[in-house]
């Protein structure tokens, strides 16, 4: 048997591709969207791929299954679980709990696993030479290192009221055929730590289902559903904006991407026009280089391992935008922000020098130091922002401060004064860049940035409340 596990860091998401080296045969099971990752692996090991399957209809990331398919001739094998309301509506193969797929000599059990969303299915993996025993379980958003998959994404992000009670439930009776499960079994999940799709999830890429019974919280409730139900619901995050995109693009037939596009890069003039239009301007740069100088109306979103995150938030599928940023980080970020459908990219500019030739001004941001802000906080005049996740507030803020999260902010601006001068922060600095360059795009004009945060405040041992 062959196996490689691949992690995309920026969407904490995890894909594998698994292979009869007798056969010459591979299934990947939920790919990410530049699928040449893939296709590599495949000419490497002289394998052919010809299965390729998902767990279920993803809200975080934008499945390449149809275009690994398009180009490798390989069956998809989705699941046909969950009743009228689930079904994918473009070619594929129907698969069912209990339902056995064979990729040369790996035998692919299907299990039922709802609760996350109602199709869930997990895929318990026998090496059939090598034993009669299964030896891995592919679980998706089912069960994570340490925690498992939030039930209330299809009624916060796609608006699918009074589901989310109905998927904690189910996903307690799911737990229950996991405790079933022989503990020496590898359990490869589909999210890592930093993923949106859980509150706990761990940083290791695999663990056994005996460690689970020990250690994840979701199996010391086995026999408590109430208890269960309650600690599964609370203090999830926000999930972002982008989520109920990805599930509809995720279910239905779609145009494909088949390779990594190449980006036109903009001269002056037509940049000019382009903000003319109204067309938006994602600075990628890091936040100390946008703080020292950026294009008016950009927004600082940088190219780190949440950019595709923070993009989803402020980007529209049916709008184009222009990217800032270094010609050698735009295949990275082109990456990234195709893994979830972000395609529509009018072209890049890789400094801000473009604009300084033709238009001369850029801004500069106002970074203050924690004394700055104590004077400001104590001003009748000023309005202190946390621009954190409310679960983050609630477990302790600087007295006085309004919570105003900044994936939120561009619909919330009415709660932020243009009246007062306002100071935004977060825990570190990078949410805080990001909303003070939407503010800035907005029209406010006396914004202050105390970019080091909670991270500094509590660190000085300055009091805090909740």
């Amino acid at each position: 048997m062959f196996f490689q596990h691949i992690y995309d860091k920026s969407l904490a998401q995890a894909s594998y591709f698994i292979g009869c080296q007798k056969a010459g045969v591979a299934a990947v099971i939920d790919p990410k969207r530049d699928v040449d990752t893939y296709l590599e692996i495949a000419k490497q090991n002289n394998m052919k791929i010809t299965h390729v399957l998902e767990t279920h209809i993803h809200a975080d990331f934008l499945a390449g299954s149809r275009e690994l398919a398009a180009l490798t001739g390989a069956e998809i094998y989705l699941s046909a679980e969950g009743g009228a309301g689930w079904k994918y509506e473009f070619p594929h193969v129907d698969i069912k709990g209990e339902d056995v797929l064979k990729v040369g000599n790996l035998k692919l059990e299907v299990i039922h696993t709802p609760g996350h969303t109602p199709e869930s299915i997990s895929f318990l993996l026998t090496d059939t030479p090598a034993s009669d025993e299964p030896v891995m379980l592919f679980t998706g958003d089912f069960v994570f290192v340490g925690d498992v998959g939030r039930p209330d994404l299809l009624e916060k992000a796609a608006g699918i009221k009074g589901t989310q009670e109905i998927g904690a439930k189910q996903m307690y009776q799911s737990i229950n055929k996991f405790d079933a499960l022989p503990d020496f079994l590898q359990v490869w999940p589909g999210h890592g730590a930093g993923s949106a799709c859980g509150k706990a999830l761990g940083a290791v890429p695999s663990t056994t289902v005996g460690y689970e019974k020990i250690r994840n919280w979701a199996f010391q409730h086995k026999n408590d559903e109430e208890g269960f139900v309650k600690y599964l619901l609370e203090d999830q995050p926000e999930p972002p904006k982008y989520f109920a995109m990805m599930k509809n693009l995720n279910k239905v037939d779609r145009p494909l991407l088949t390779e990594v596009p190449t980006l036109k890069k903009l001269d002056a003039v037509e940049l000019s026009s382009a903000l003319a239009k109204g067309i938006k301007l994602v600075d990628a740069r890091d936040k100390t280089e946008f703080s020292k100088g950026f294009i008016p109306g950009s927004i600082n979103i940088q190219g780190n391992d949440s950019f595709a995150t923070w993009a989803g938030w402020f980007l529209s599928y049916d709008e184009a935008f222009i990217i800032l940023a270094d010609e050698s980080k735009l295949d990275d970020l082109t990456r990234k922000l195709m893994r979830i459908g972000l395609d529509n990219i009018y072209g890049y500019i890789p400094s801000t020098e473009i604009w300084e030739e033709k238009n001369g001004a850029i801004e500069t941001v106002n970074q203050i130091t924690i004394e700055d802000f104590k004077t400001l906080q104590k001003d009748e005049d000023a309005q202190v922002v946390d621009l954190r996740g409310v679960t983050e507030y609630n477990a302790g803020h600087i007295k006085g401060a309004d919570n105003v999260f900044v994936g939120t902010l561009p619909s919330n601006l009415d709660k932020v004064s243009k009246d007062k001068k306002v100071v935004v922060h977060c825990q570190s600095g990078d949410r805080a860049a990001i909303g003070y360059s939407l503010l800035a795009k907005n029209g406010f004009k006396n914004i202050s940035n105390y970019s080091p945060g909670m991270a500094e405040w509590v660190k000085e041992n300055n009091p805090t409340e909740n």
